[in-house]
């Protein structure tokens, strides 16, 4: 018997998207999110995360089950209007944690940003970022003269992170990448694994004459001083995946692809 009697569905602006969303609705009573047992997200990655953070915000425990409507679709299975409640009550669920970013700009604003995906810093001018990075309040690197540096969970080991030269990271490794992008000095240093029980603090140096943004998934903070980074264990967000296209099986055959 399927588990999630009660279905909302959220789709992204695209055409395509739209247009899927009116043709399950000829299909299926859909309720609001606010009732709902589970949601449909109808789009790309970008719009799965939009939704992740929108259960996040709204401490909603309900699946999200994803179909590609959008241009990526790594978080997304494919596009199939037939036999829905059937697929849904098969699907394999999986648990992924975001991260906790604290962040503290330079004129002492504090800002605690979840990332489903990654926590990147970028450089906001033409000169190179300065980084120290420590490890469980221990200074592994005292300066990293590069573009940025990121941290990833293994749900977000195959985006920005990958592109970045990251590691591929299994879903259920318990392991964060750390992750330099475009790194100067040391050359030799291609970034770290690390325990996702260990938190990185990044501050930044010279931070007034080489400025540095944070950003969490989506949303970005300027002028930053620091920024704390580690695991939030208090919550967990819920995916379900055909079990064909299951996202540990996706993610390892990732490292496969050439």
């Amino acid at each position: 018997m399927n588990q999630f009697n009660r279905l909302a569905i959220l789709s992204s602006a695209t055409p395509q998207a739209r247009e899927a969303e009116a043709h399950l609705r000829d299909q299926h009573d859909f309720v609001p999110l606010e009732n709902a047992d589970a949601v449909i997200v109808l789009g790309g990655d970008g719009h799965m995360l939009q939704v992740l953070h929108q259960l996040l915000e709204e401490r909603r425990d309900i699946p999200a089950y994803g179909m590609n409507r959008g241009t990526v679709g790594f978080l997304m299975n494919g596009w199939h209007s037939a036999d829905l409640l059937n697929r849904i009550g098969r699907a394999k669920s999986f648990s992924v944690r975001p991260l906790t970013a604290t962040i503290t700009t330079i004129s002492g604003q504090n800002f605690t940003l979840p990332a489903i995906n990654e926590v990147s810093l970028l450089r906001e001018t033409r000169q190179a970022a300065k980084l120290e990075i420590a490890v469980n309040g221990r200074a592994v690197i005292p300066e990293l003269v590069c573009d940025g540096i990121l941290v990833s969970t293994p749900a977000g080991s195959t985006a920005y992170n990958l592109s970045a030269n990251g590691p591929i990271l299994p879903l259920d490794s318990s392991l964060l990448a750390l992750t330099p992008i475009s790194p100067f000095r040391p050359r030799r240093w291609k970034g770290a694994i690390l325990p996702d029980r260990y938190v990185i603090r990044i501050s930044i140096l010279e931070a007034g004459k080489r400025p540095v943004s944070a950003v969490a998934d989506q949303r970005e903070i300027r002028d930053i001083s620091h920024v704390e980074v580690a695991l939030d264990r208090n919550r967990a967000l819920t995916l379900l995946f055909d079990p064909e296209h299951a996202l540990d099986d996706r993610i390892a055959m990732e490292q496969f692809i050439v």
